[in-house]
């Protein structure tokens, strides 16, 4: 190498090093603008956290709806939003264990709901809390304890309830499994068995069934079963429960979670929505959150970005609430429920629905798998180097809300049996947010005008501008010798 680039390289690499020692640390970063679905779905989960009182969310019957309050715990958790509220939800979730899983407050003994105790073991690994003991109870042993064993034949692997009298076929469904497969899943090792049955839940087109049941008793598969029903609400919670059966290990699990997006993608409505099946058939948010989830969690980012917008559109915002402006952020269920709030407010009758639709729906705005949150940081914002141009954020979507009407949710998740279960549906956790860098600051006396400085004193412009300078000067030199 000629000895003059040989200084020129040695010279850069000189000017490098006293750059990093003057400074003593890495470039300072300035915090992008979140993407807005992450925004909304902020907005929509401090709304949500306004309406706990005491660490719970009241249900239409009942000062506290542990179903619902955990639906809520899981949609906080997935924004980072409100860390107190989420602290004494799950402080009160872990109290009243027996309250969600049984029928004992109603004077009825011996039953222990296996859906329930599933999504229960799934909200204490969540919200980081020691499983084996939430409230006293070890639900990692009790919803093994449920699973069904070899002697169950082709029900092997299904979480079932427990009870002393004989109560006929079991009513648990895709939505409880998904989430025996998830809090197995987050609480230790995950018994095939419990991954085997919820991929005989999908039918050859892709789809889950709900009901693992057919009118004549158990089948033992959807393909099973005659015009066995698929489910968008029952597809999203497998496809999510099998992505983390598959980032476990579990066998077949991630062939079966691209089947069932696949089989998701053909469901989407032009304008991003979807529609459950029976009485929620009609495209609402409930559904349309659950897919945006699954289809995010699965790599369908545009798919998941279109059901992004169609829940956007459901948003009040002041711009759009009318007389609901003051419960800005709430999402409606379907269009008659945002058209009717709009005009009239929010009404006590209508709230229950209110609460239940935005806690299911943000979470397709926040777009964090159910296996990853509280695990993964909740999206925030991003931090970019000074000097590089900061990602835009999309545009918050303004088309008018285009979903057709459609029943209130009868579960917290999606559809949920009449027989034994109280509500099954999502869990809490908790995560710590994402803390943005420190700004960019100049000091007021430094004299550069609004030349951006990292807080270094002055001279150490002076230092660089002198190793700059000497070493041109030695180029020079050495240029005049070559040439002589």
């Amino acid at each position: 190498m000629p000895l003059s680039r040989r200084l020129t390289t040695g010279l850069g690499m000189a000017t490098v090093t006293a750059l990093a020692a003057i400074t003593g640390a890495p470039p300072a970063v300035v915090a992008a603008p979140a993407p807005a679905h992450v925004t909304a779905a902020r907005e929509a989960a401090s709304w949500l956290a306004g309406e706990f009182t005491d660490g719970s969310l009241p249900g239409p019957f009942a000062p506290e709806d542990w179903g619902l309050t955990i639906d809520g715990l899981v949609a906080l958790s997935a924004t980072g939003v409100d860390a107190p509220t989420r602290q004494a939800a799950t402080a009160q979730v872990a109290r009243h264990v027996r309250s969600y899983n049984s029928y004992d407050d109603w004077g009825i003994e011996g039953f222990t709901d296996g859906g329930a105790t599933a999504k229960l073991l799934y909200a204490a690994a969540a919200a980081d809390a020691d499983p084996t003991d939430f409230g006293g109870y070890d639900l990692r042993a009790e919803t093994l304890s449920l699973i069904a064993t070899a002697d169950a034949g082709h029900q092997r692997g299904r979480i079932t309830s427990r009870t002393t009298a004989d109560s006929g076929p079991d009513a648990s469904n895709t939505f409880d499994q998904s989430f025996a497969v998830l809090g197995l899943a987050r609480s230790g090792d995950l018994p095939q068995d419990t991954v085997d049955f919820l991929i005989r839940q999908q039918c050859a087109a892709g789809g889950f069934r709900l009901y693992p049941d057919a009118a004549d008793g158990p089948s033992p598969s959807c393909d099973d079963q005659p015009g066995a029903t698929l489910d968008v609400d029952s597809t999203a919670m497998a496809v999510q429960a099998l992505l983390a059966a598959a980032e476990d290990g579990a066998t077949g699990a991630d062939d079966a979670a691209r089947k069932g997006a696949d089989w998701l993608v053909t469901q989407q409505h032009t304008d991003g929505s979807f529609g459950g099946s029976g009485p929620t058939t009609g495209a609402n948010s409930n559904s349309t959150g659950l897919a945006a989830q699954a289809l995010a969690a699965a790599g369908r980012d545009d798919e998941a970005a279109r059901a992004a917008k169609a829940l956007a559109a459901l948003q009040l915002t002041a711009g759009n609430g009318g007389a609901a402006s003051a419960d800005a952020g709430a999402i409606a269920y379907n269009t008659d429920g945002f058209t009717t709030a709009a005009a009239a407010g929010i009404t006590d009758t209508d709230r229950d629905q209110w609460r239940r639709a935005t806690a299911q729906a943000l979470l397709g705005l926040a777009q964090v798998p159910l296996g990853r949150i509280g695990l993964d940081p909740p999206p925030t914002s991003h931090p970019t180097p000074t000097g590089t141009a900061s990602p835009t954020a999309p545009a918050t979507p303004t088309a008018s809300p285009t979903l057709t009407t459609s029943p209130p949710p009868t579960g917290t998740a999606g559809p949920t049996p009449s027989v034994t279960s109280p509500p099954a549906t999502p869990a809490p956790t908790t995560a710590a947010p994402t803390t943005a860098a420190p700004p960019i600051t100049t000091p007021a006396a430094s004299g550069l005008g609004g030349l951006p400085t990292t807080g270094a004193a002055i001279g150490s412009y002076l230092l660089i501008a002198l190793l700059l300078i000497g070493g041109g000067v030695t180029l020079l030199v050495l240029g005049r010798r070559r040439a002589g």
